[in-house]
């Protein structure tokens, strides 16, 4: 049981963590023909438009209601109606994600109250599907604003049945899986004969695909009739701690059972996972998986001498923190420094002493000593003033191509992972060479076996 603690620092002087309306933005970005909006100035909706072309490196559609000092004082709802009237008029998206941000949550604008107002005066959005997220982000984190966008994605749109589809199945996914990993879930969903839907799907909108015509909402993801038919399947898996809301959500609307993965990555973990799909769809585990999974144990053999007695510094939104940090454990590794960004429920089972909600700075300070510094690409300074190996994962990854593919879901997954960070700690081992062998060469003779010539 880890002891959980919050930095008490004035302000943040190396950031670790982005804001809510970051991660609700992404969310509706994983639906298709989405248009997240969100309600504050430009700057808000700027910074997240650059954050996300420099890790997935592709065209994001976002918009602003543009709030100005004059709105932002007086209320900025009639800004949220102009904006809807305009991007409705202009791109024609089927849903629409309003994101609030501090400066219009500081002045406490009624955004539910508005819409339930204005969108039944205006029939010509007409099935334009609105959703509002209340994202303040002078608190909580990017895990949260995802978790509470899709929770609200779910309260919004699913209807209430209870109608059930044999072998459908939900997925919710949460912010610390990539594109690669909901690739991997759905061949992987597919291959017991299920029929999948993934709620966010940024594998639909964000997977760098070259598209053949030019879209200005998102080109793919989760479309409005499969939100809404969630209610008709057998059964939702969440995928992380901060999906939970969502599900219970789910559940209280349409009865239907949910079941809780808090982790995805390692040998048990997948095995849990393969388990609950195979007893759902009545079908054996493919003999390709059980290849997979032997493939897996042998790395994990391969892998173990590089793994063990080292010592791991992690800074990562909580799930991801978890996700990682317990299966390095499994490894034999030992996290000896982790700093977060937010609370969760998970923190105090991290198998380490102390779970700091804190920044980059303190990260650095608690990593001395360490093997292996992981966290997103604003720890790369100092992993290079420490001299100590780096990798990086969450986000943002701006300084290296193909972050959206790393996977990390499943047998395969684990196996990447197992490869990539062992080679990275075998990097840093000192090189076997006779000259550093603790035998003195002087009396190598003496001690020989037997002589040459």
């Amino acid at each position: 049981m880890a002891t959980v603690t919050v930095s008490h620092k004035s302000c943040a002087v190396n950031p670790l963590k982005m804001s809510q309306p970051i991660g609700g933005a992404l969310a509706f970005l994983g639906l298709a023909q989405s248009m997240p909006l969100l309600h504050g100035s430009q700057g808000c909706t700027a910074f997240g438009v650059v954050l996300f072309q420099r890790h997935f490196r592709e065209t994001i559609p976002m918009q602003t209601t543009a709030m100005n000092e004059v709105a932002t004082v007086m209320g900025g709802l009639d800004n949220i109606g102009s904006a809807l009237i305009s991007i409705y008029q202009r791109t024609h998206p089927r849903i629409v994600g309003i994101c609030s941000t501090g400066v219009t949550e500081t002045k406490g604008d009624d955004v539910d109250g508005y819409l339930k107002t204005f969108l039944p005066d205006h029939p010509e959005l007409g099935d334009l599907a609105v959703v509002y997220v209340s994202t303040p982000d002078f608190k909580d984190a990017f895990q949260d604003g995802w978790g509470k966008a899709v929770r609200n994605i779910v309260d919004t749109l699913v209807e209430p049945t209870s109608v059930r589809l044999d072998g459908a199945v939900n997925f919710l996914m949460g912010s610390h899986l990539t594109v690669a990993d909901i690739e991997e879930l759905r061949e992987i969903s597919e291959s017991f004969g299920l029929q999948p839907t993934f709620l966010p799907d940024l594998s639909g909108s964000l997977d760098g695909h070259v598209p053949e015509d030019f879209s200005s909402t998102t080109l793919g993801g989760t479309g409005l009739e499969e939100i809404r038919a969630m209610g008709e399947a057998e059964l939702t898996i969440a995928l992380g701690e901060q999906m939970r809301p969502a599900a219970e959500a789910l559940m209280a609307k349409t009865g239907q059972p949910y079941v809780l993965f808090d982790r995805v990555t390692g040998l048990e973990a997948s095995d849990q996972l393969l388990d609950c799909l195979s007893q759902l769809s009545g079908q054996p585990v493919a003999n390709k998986y059980r290849r997979q999974r032997s493939q897996l144990m042998d790395a994990m053999l391969d892998g173990h001498f590089f793994f063990g007695g080292k010592k791991i510094a992690i800074g990562a939104e909580p799930d991801l923190l978890w996700n990682i940090g317990s299966w390095l454990t499994e490894m034999g590794a030992t996290v000896t420094a982790a700093v977060t960004s937010t609370h969760s429920p998970l923190l105090e089972q991290m198998p380490c002493e102390e779970v700091l909600i804190g920044d980059l700075e303190d990260l650095e300070a608690r990593t001395a000593g360490c093997d292996l510094l992981i966290t997103h690409s604003h720890g790369r300074q100092a992993a290079a003033r420490l001299d100590i190996a780096f990798l990086r994962m969450g986000l943002p990854i701006f300084d290296r191509l193909g972050a959206a593919h790393r996977l990390s879901l499943g047998y395969r997954g684990a196996r990447d992972l197992t490869f990539e960070i062992g080679n990275l700690l075998m990097a840093r081992e000192e090189e076997n060479r006779p000259d550093s062998w603790p035998l003195p060469m002087e009396d190598h003779d003496a001690h020989a076996p037997f002589a040459f010539g």
